[in-house]
């Protein structure tokens, strides 16, 4: 009897380090708290569930779904109302042409943003799909352009649906007047400036592998990487539960590549989406000298005058 007692207490040992392992794998480096979620250089991008809970009926309150109007439809955030990027960026034409995809001209951006009710006095919280390209990043790198310093919940529509109430009721939006006198384009690339310089630049494809290597699935005229760049798809900073990565996680990863916060650094993907959202990010981190290449890698490989590894 002693004999299996001792065998069932070892057992019993092996159970709990077994399973206090894995809990300390699936919450390592997730932020859960508002004081993880304050704990970056710059606090002022990320919200919880908890934080958004207690203020979605605030009069104050702007809150948008970047998910777009069929996802809205089948279920949003209560008081939320849909946007997309492309009403906020250059349509004309099709991928690759000069220009397409970027962000609106002042006047053009004052109206869009006036529609839907955008003010300087309200705060905005933007969320999107944590699966899909980064959309919710795209809205609020936007947003900066235009002078407005809007806030990302963290962990997006899955951790709000997981916990929380949802609605189907559409929130019709009360226009403003805002005004973009001249858009910020302290952390936007363009072409012309990239091209002259980018040899002196440390560049990301925050793409996938498969498109850093030459895939060509979303219609690029060519295949391949701006010379000298490094590989981070965007989804590296997140956490396994679609949360963002902790600041210490940013930079342990950065570190891993050879980043630092000295870096002057230029983000890229196909049409700057998951760049700018990447942008946001290590902004909160601390790296400070960062800019979305807008444009991308529809204009960049569109311009057969421009390298490509």
């Amino acid at each position: 009897m002693k004999l299996l007692s001792s065998k069932f207490i070892t057992l019993l040992l092996v159970i709990f380090v077994i399973t206090a392992c894995s809990s300390n794998e699936q919450t390592e480096g997730t932020p859960e708290t508002n004081e993880e979620i304050s704990s970056y250089v710059n606090n002022e991008l990320l919200v919880s569930v908890e934080w958004l809970k207690e203020n979605v009926n605030s009069e104050g309150i702007l809150i948008l779904d970047a998910r777009g109007e069929e996802e809205y439809a089948k279920g949003h955030i209560p008081g939320s109302m849909p946007v997309s990027w492309q009403q906020f960026s250059k349509m004309d034409g099709g991928p690759g042409e000069v220009d397409w995809g970027v962000v609106l001209d002042a006047p053009q951006l004052s109206e869009r943003l006036s529609t839907i009710g955008v003010s300087s006095d309200k705060t905005i919280v933007v969320y999107g799909n944590p699966n899909s390209w980064g959309e919710d990043g795209r809205v609020i790198w936007m947003l900066q352009t235009a002078g407005i310093q809007a806030k990302m919940l963290n962990g997006g529509w899955t951790a709000w649906e997981a916990t929380e109430e949802v609605s189907k009721e559409s929130t019709v939006p009360e226009a403003s007047n805002f005004n973009v006198e001249e858009l910020d384009l302290t952390y936007f690339a363009s072409t012309e400036w990239l091209s002259e310089n980018y040899e002196n630049l440390v560049v990301i494809d925050t793409r996938t592998e498969k498109e850093f290597n030459g895939a060509t699935d979303f219609g690029e005229a060519r295949g391949g990487h701006i010379p000298g760049a490094v590989n981070l798809p965007f989804k590296e900073l997140y956490n396994h539960d679609s949360t963002i990565k902790s600041q210490v996680d940013i930079e342990q990863v950065m570190e891993g590549i050879g980043i630092t916060k000295d870096d002057t650094i230029v983000t890229y993907c196909t049409a700057g989406i998951r760049s700018a959202h990447m942008t946001l990010l290590l902004n909160m981190a601390g790296y400070e000298n960062v800019k979305n290449y807008d444009a991308s890698i529809y204009e960049w490989a569109n311009n057969d005058t421009l390298p490509l590894d």
